[in-house]
């Protein structure tokens, strides 16, 4: 009888044990770019998303910038997912937001509302929401990968599918005049993230004579009650 030598490292007879490191490699790979995306959120939480470079990113998880690009095509696709984690906690308070049996303009009140609340609560959500869509679709396809585009549109999808279905039972109810849902909802969030700079500035610039601009100021709360009578006005029959 011939004995077959083995080599050392090869597949157990049903492979589980290369398929055993394949999966330690993966679960390895996944936790180091948990914890990439949770140092950028607290750099961005501390310092502003302006001053957060690769460089601070890698340090605070105790790896080189070199290690930071094995896990990810670039800085947009690391704000990318970081944005990720705002939007799923935004999307939870936007939850919470819609539960109870107030009529539909009380829930556009309150979810818009809860909307503002999070943007002021977090600039930096606001700020790396707003890098990212100054990118065009085209731009943002080529620097972040399939994976990172997908988790991203699913987060936005969960935020916006939430205010458009409260505007359109509004509308199915005939409490509310909405004609597209979905636009109006994307419209609100691209408007009111515009707004929430301006609550953060805090600087209104008028005109005191022909010709002549003045600044003044604006308050958070009062940027907080036009966007909510602003959308509320969007949807008044």
């Amino acid at each position: 009888m011939s004995i077959r030598p083995t080599i050392s490292g090869a597949a157990s007879a049903n492979g589980s044990e290369p398929d055993g490191r394949r999966s330690a490699a993966a679960a390895r790979r996944r936790a180091r770019e948990a914890d990439i995306v949770a140092a950028t959120r607290r750099i961005f939480d501390e310092r502003g998303v302006s001053d957060a470079q690769i460089e601070d990113i890698a340090k605070a998880v105790g790896i080189n910038r070199a290690i930071v690009y094995r896990h990810f095509t670039g800085k947009d696709e690391i704000f990318a997912l970081t944005l990720v984690g705002y939007l799923d906690e935004l999307r939870e308070r936007m939850l919470v937001a819609t539960e109870g049996d107030s009529s539909p303009t009380d829930v556009v009140r309150d979810v818009v509302g809860t909307f503002v609340d999070y943007g002021i609560e977090y600039p930096a959500f606001v700020d790396c929401a707003q890098t990212l869509m100054r990118r065009s679709g085209s731009d943002l396809l080529d620097e972040l990968s399939e994976s990172a585009l997908f988790r991203l549109g699913r987060a936005m999808n969960g935020c916006l599918t939430i205010l458009t279905k409260v505007l359109e039972d509004g509308a199915a109810s005939g409490q509310l005049h909405v004609k597209d849902a979905n636009l109006l909802a994307n419209t609100l969030y691209a408007s009111g993230l515009g707004a929430l700079q301006l609550a953060r500035v805090g600087i209104l610039v008028s005109e005191s004579a022909p010709g002549v601009p003045t600044v003044g100021t604006v308050s958070p709360d009062q940027v907080r009650d036009f966007l909510v009578t602003s959308a509320l006005a969007l949807t008044a029959k």
